[in-house]
């Protein structure tokens, strides 16, 4: 049995996808769930090591006989998309909860002027591309108490100048999901997102460990960058029953920098 067991109604025996799972907040967030009792499958594109180490990691920490596997897709063409879901359903035989989080951000500042079109379809396919697909592959899959999360950011509700691409994507998901959930909502189906500010991943790491650090934690209220966990907590919240008549909303988690909720 794994230690530090997390109990949370309408978590355990469930089966979850999480994309992005490999490390960062999806990492975080698929551990939690593997703590709390469900069945896990993340999605990754690139490192198989890191997946397979999230898998291992949740196996030990699982308190039951929960089910967790790894696939690698791109999930910003169909093709990749579908491959993905093929393994879905060869190890869960419904899906009752989804995690939207595969994304890439831009490190190096990018003035509107500067922007390639090439950098700006390369963004929405793999943020925002990705989420429609999945998200719909998803639902297909879920019946009444499915559950719907997708990981937008700070970004999208106040902007982030020389990062328009960026941000255009994630206020996108923002809609996205206030639409879907009306759609879904007869089927009792929730649709959630989450905006994260800063958060301490590998993402973000190439400004977070230089003398930036200092003035972004002090932009912040709580003079400190979230965690991968800090994240992770409220997308399991939106994910359990404790948020079943919870829909169509948009949770920060930013430590007070942005305050629009």
């Amino acid at each position: 049995m794994g230690e530090d067991r997390c109990v949370l109604p309408g978590i355990a025996g469930r089966r979850m996808l999480v994309t992005g799972g490999s490390r960062g907040i999806g990492r975080a967030t698929a551990l939690l769930l593997a703590r709390a009792g469900a069945s896990v499958g993340i999605a990754y594109h690139r490192d198989a090591d890191a997946a397979a180490a999230t898998v291992d990691e949740a196996r030990r920490v699982a308190p039951g006989e929960a089910r967790f596997w790894h696939a690698a897709a791109d999930l910003s063409t169909a093709g990749g998309t579908a491959v993905l879901f093929e393994r879905v359903d060869a190890e869960f035989d419904r899906l009752d909860g989804f995690v939207g989080n595969a994304g890439i951000w831009n490190v190096e500042p990018r003035p509107l002027e500067e922007l390639l079109e090439t950098e700006w379809r390369r963004m929405v396919d793999v943020n925002l591309t990705s989420i429609y697909l999945t998200t719909r592959e998803a639902v297909r899959r879920m019946g009444p108490g499915g559950r719907v999360v997708l990981v937008s950011s700070t970004a999208a509700q106040r902007g982030e100048a020389e990062h328009g691409h960026y941000a255009a994507t994630k206020g996108a998901i923002v809609s996205f999901s206030k639409s879907i959930a009306v759609e879904l909502g007869p089927r009792d189906i929730t649709v959630n997102s989450v905006a994260p500010g800063w958060v301490d991943t590998d993402m973000s790491a190439p400004v977070l460990r230089t003398a930036e650090l200092a003035r972004v934690e002090s932009e912040i209220p709580l003079r400190r960058v979230a965690s991968a966990e800090d994240i992770a907590g409220p997308i399991v919240f939106l994910l359990s029953d404790l948020a079943r008549h919870v829909t169509a909303e948009v949770l920060n988690v930013n430590g007070g920098s942005v305050r629009c909720g």
